[in-house]
């Protein structure tokens, strides 16, 4: 929660992944002060989610693209989402929808055993003390 617990965090990689990289596509998209978008992505770069990377050298301009720590936050991102669409979106429906380029298929979002590959649920789960606890 260190890296992604607070709103900004989440609006600006909600962005990275739908293909913003640039700190003015960012604040533009965002509504967000100056200070505190650079405070957010420098964080993120911090973290190792996202690298930043020069796209011009004079003026220095630079993009933010999600480094393979960065990517693996996708499915968390994926559940946040999925939520707002049923809990939260109004009675137009979800404001985007997400589909599986290998299908070709429209998708929700599941969580399933690494083993099985059963869908699972909260219910679903019994937690265990794990080696490095």
């Amino acid at each position: 929660m260190s890296v992604i617990g607070d709103r900004w965090t989440l609006l600006v990689l909600r962005d990275c992944f739908l293909g913003v990289r640039r700190f003015d596509e960012f604040q533009e998209r965002l509504d967000i002060s100056r200070p505190m978008l650079a405070d957010r992505l420098g964080k993120l770069v911090d973290a190792g989610v996202l690298k930043k990377v020069a796209y011009q050298e004079s003026p220095p301009r630079y993009e933010y693209k999600l480094t393979p720590k960065g990517l693996d936050l996708h499915p968390v991102l994926m559940a946040i989402v999925h939520w707002g669409d049923v809990h939260m979106a109004g009675k137009a429906g979800r404001p985007l929808l997400h589909r599986h380029v290998g299908c070709g298929h429209l998708f929700d979002p599941v969580t399933v055993c690494s083993e099985c590959n059963a869908a699972l649920k909260a219910k679903d789960v019994a937690v265990e003390r794990g080696p490095g606890a």
